[in-house]
């Protein structure tokens, strides 16, 4: 049922895959900034909704719908499933809400955050060995985020739920026995029950905003494209490169958000983030420096 399991090494394929998935996501703040308007619970419904098809196609089309129909009959990979789907709709929800709430400079933060995450999971739960400096580079993150507690005297729970939520669904996306594409539409089909049912219910209630031809309803049936294929390019991606370089590439993701809070959106970086930002970059900094130099070695 499942692909064969690859070995834990980095791959051509898997890292062009990669770095597409985190261009793709680090454009989608523009987008959502779109769907300001409408709640992020429904924006959120309808990414789900709006997966189905686009996931759908790209499995009959690869002639994969047999391995979905026998992971529906096994009771352990629907219970896996759940729970990856469960974080990934925690993710969603906490990532819309953010863009759309001004709060887009607590989403980098997140990201930013999360690739240390990763790496502290990966020595935890997958046998990585941490390096001094990998050590290190973790413990100067969590002093940024301790500097933003303290400034703002509460938990930036924006930037810790997407951290938290994105780093145990990578974790256990990579421990899911069923091919990628797969594992993706297992997830939405098994939040679409949900999402339907809370978007037939705005509409009974009059407070839905998809219906007719409209520019809201176009968009928020385009956000299963833009939540769908970045999400299958980086789930076919994390299966062929090391977690731990997964954590390297997804720079590039809060990287551009950071950038269009700043420069597009006109979010303000207060002192607390003018302390923290530059000891979490430090702190890839101290990572990533001596992984690259690993990478080099080893091509």
């Amino acid at each position: 049922m499942s692909d064969q399991r690859p070995e834990n090494v980095d791959t051509p394929k898997g890292l062009a895959l990669a770095i597409t998935a985190y261009l793709l996501w680090g454009f989608l703040p523009l987008y959502m900034k779109l769907l300001a308007h409408v709640p992020s619970i429904e924006v959120v419904a309808h990414r789900v909704i709006w997966s189905v098809p686009v996931a759908g196609a790209l499995l009959v089309a690869l002639g994969r719908t047999r391995d979905l129909r026998a992971a529906l009959r096994n009771p352990r990979m629907l219970g896996m499933a759940c729970l990856t789907a469960a974080l990934i709709s925690v993710n969603w929800a906490i990532y819309v809400w953010s863009i759309n709430n001004g709060r887009a400079l607590d989403a980098a933060l997140g990201y930013y955050i999360n690739p240390l995450f990763s790496i502290a999971l990966a020595g935890l739960f997958l046998g990585e060995r941490l390096s001094r400096a990998q050590i290190g580079a973790i413990l100067l993150a969590a002093a940024g985020v301790a500097v933003l507690i303290v400034q703002a005297g509460e938990l930036p729970w924006a930037a810790l739920g997407l951290t938290f939520s994105w780093g145990f669904y990578a974790l256990f996306k990579r421990s899911l026995p069923i091919g990628p594409n797969q594992g993706f539409l297992l997830e939405v089909l098994i939040l679409t029950p949900f999402a339907l049912a809370y978007v037939l219910w705005l509409m009974a209630q009059g407070q839905g905003h998809f219906g007719g031809f409209g520019a809201d309803s176009l968009l928020l049936a385009g956000a299963g494209v833009v939540t769908a294929v970045p999400l299958l390019f980086y789930a076919n991606g994390a299966k062929l490169v090391r977690l731990s370089t997964m954590g390297i590439l997804q720079y590039i993701a809060p990287t551009m958000i950071f950038i269009s809070a700043v420069a597009l959106f006109g979010e303000e970086i207060d002192r607390g983030r003018m302390i923290a930002f530059p000891m979490i970059w430090a702190a890839l900094v101290i990572y990533s420096v001596p992984m690259l130099r690993q990478m080099r070695r080893t091509a």
